[in-house]
């Protein structure tokens, strides 16, 4: 397989991933607003078409490893770690071969789907990798695999589409949603793009394709202007170039990267608030990052003289942290932070985000808290990948990262920090308030579309109108046991406190209470007790 040909089947597969973008994102909301699978595959399969489109390969083999290494960094999410591995499959077979035949795409599958399964610590079935693995079963049998390609794509992406509509019968947690699996889905669209670009038949129109610039080349030159602002717009039907010309009057080192759904846009200005208007006349903003530069400069000449010998870093280990909102990111640098990524539901970091804030960690050992279960595989791939010895401890939520870096040590190895902080973040009590997005029956609790939603330690334990009595519900089962210790963190459309903690304070008066503004979206309440 050629470059051109990479290049247009890859279009293909985003084309038709793009088009059905939201119906995917839509899936996995259970009932907590977390439907993000389809973006996040989108953006994984994007880097991948913008990667090509860069790239001078020759010859399959160099083709192959573009397009490998191109899934890894650029994957989102545990859908796009999981989907890069099932890439790095496909692409392990067809670097070996120049012609690709019925056989090799049957063994492209099996090498894909068994990539699949090896990323996956615990797999589980009646997700993506239930449906890649009967893919390549199908593609296996032997009247399939003789068939030319075309015809096999049809029957694997017919027999993906049964799989996709069982995965429910495996899963509990879809069926009680009812739905299918979003992964599987995304990946049942991917394949489908790929068949009609091998077939040559038109695919449905999709969005419009976004400025093909990679967000790795920000900071390449110096600005005159004062602040970096970086956010994501999300609407329908964004105009990419649009945004872009208004933005180039009031900054420079302007990227707009995404799709008619979703942009990524970074800038430098002297006036934010101009930036994000111009954004939010267009649709939602989220995930938005001010730093000044000139402030910046002078912070990371003072760090580079008291912190290092010889051009050497003289911290053992430092802290890399994903964590949504700005409350929580002033929260985790006071705590000694080294780097804080913006991220959590809906808008995962990247491996190379990830990558690049550990190489820029000045210490000689790092631990990475990815604070969201989808972040994880993310975290441990930069691992991989990233100049210096890194360390993963598993958090899966806010409230558990800030109680991993209570145990944070700079001074101590790696190891010794990633023992103490895994003990801490196991021993806390976590739980949460949001908004449900459906009506459903979640762990014996009737849950009504809107209303108020208690969860801790991820079961639901109350729903209803009234904040306080199911904000009270959640506080009563995290106190249970006689923990001493209670921690808020608001976020950003969080309802007054007051009443909630005048209850803790009569009912609970032993018990030491502390809130903190975390400005996360979709959970107004996060809460921890230890």
């Amino acid at each position: 397989m050629n470059l051109d040909r990479a290049r247009e089947i890859a279009r293909a597969a985003l084309h038709n991933l793009e088009t059905n973008r939201r119906r995917i994102d839509d899936l996995n909301v259970y009932p907590v607003p977390d439907g993000d699978t389809g973006t996040n595959l989108t953006l994984t399969v994007r880097a991948i078409v913008e990667a090509l489109d860069r790239s001078s390969a020759d010859g399959h083999e160099a083709v192959a490893r573009e397009l490998s290494r191109a899934a890894l960094m650029g994957a989102r999410g545990n859908s796009g770690v999981i989907f890069s591995q099932i890439v790095r499959g496909f692409a392990d077979v067809l670097a070996e071969q120049d012609e690709i035949d019925g056989p090799v795409v049957a063994r492209a599958f099996r090498s894909a789907s068994d990539a699949a399964y090896r990323a996956v610590r615990r797999p589980v079935e009646g997700t993506m990798l239930t449906v890649i693995r009967e893919m390549a079963e199908e593609a296996e049998l032997p009247e399939v695999r003789s068939l030319p390609k075309d015809e096999l794509l049809a029957r694997v992406v017919a027999h993906g589409e049964d799989a996709l509509r069982r995965t429910p019968e495996m899963l509990p947690v879809l069926a009680e949603a009812g739905v299918v699996d979003a992964g599987g889905a995304g990946l049942v669209e991917i394949i489908r793009g790929l068949r009609a670009a091998v077939a040559g038949e038109e695919l449905p129109d999709a969005p419009a394709a976004g400025v093909e610039l990679s967000l790795d080349a920000v900071h390449r030159e110096l600005s005159r202007y004062r602040y970096c602002t970086v956010f994501v717009v999300e609407g329908e039907e964004l105009d990419a170039g649009s945004l872009e010309r208004e933005l180039e009057r009031i900054g420079d080192s302007l990227l707009v990267v995404g799709d008619a759904t979703a942009l990524k846009v970074h800038v430098h200005s002297d006036d934010p608030g101009a930036v994000l208007t111009l954004a939010t006349q267009r649709g939602e903003v989220e995930g938005v990052e001010i730093a000044n530069m000139h402030r910046q400069t002078v912070e990371r000449g003072e760090r580079l003289a008291a912190g290092s010998v010889n051009g050497l870093p003289t911290l053992e280990t430092g802290v890399v942290v994903v964590a949504p909102g700005e409350g929580n990111r002033r929260l985790f640098e006071s705590m000694r932070a080294a780097r804080v990524i913006e991220g959590g539901q809906t808008m995962n970091p990247s491996t190379a985000d990830i990558v690049a804030a550990v190489d820029a960690t000045p210490a000689t050992e790092v631990i990475v808290l990815p604070n969201n279960k989808n972040v994880i595989l993310s975290a441990e791939q930069a691992a991989a990948l990233a100049g210096k010895p890194v360390r993963v401890v598993p958090t899966c939520s806010v409230q558990a990262g800030l109680a991993a870096m209570v145990a944070y040590d700079p001074e101590r190895s790696a190891a010794e920090n990633e023992e103490t902080m895994r003990d801490a973040q196991a021993a806390i009590a976590a739980g949460e308030v949001t908004v449900a997005s459906r009506d459903v029956e979640l762990d014996g609790v009737d849950v009504r579309r809107g209303a108020w939603l208690g969860l801790a330690d991820g079961a639901a334990v109350a729903s209803g109108d009234d904040f306080v009595e199911v904000a009270w519900a959640v506080v009563e089962r995290l106190l249970d046991g006689g923990r001493g210790l209670l921690t808020l963190l608001t976020g950003a459309d969080a309802p007054p406190l007051a009443d909630l903690l005048e209850r803790i304070g009569t009912r609970h008066p032993e018990v030491e209470v502390e809130t903190h503004e975390g400005g996360q979206p979709h959970y107004p309440l996060l809460l921890s007790a230890e």
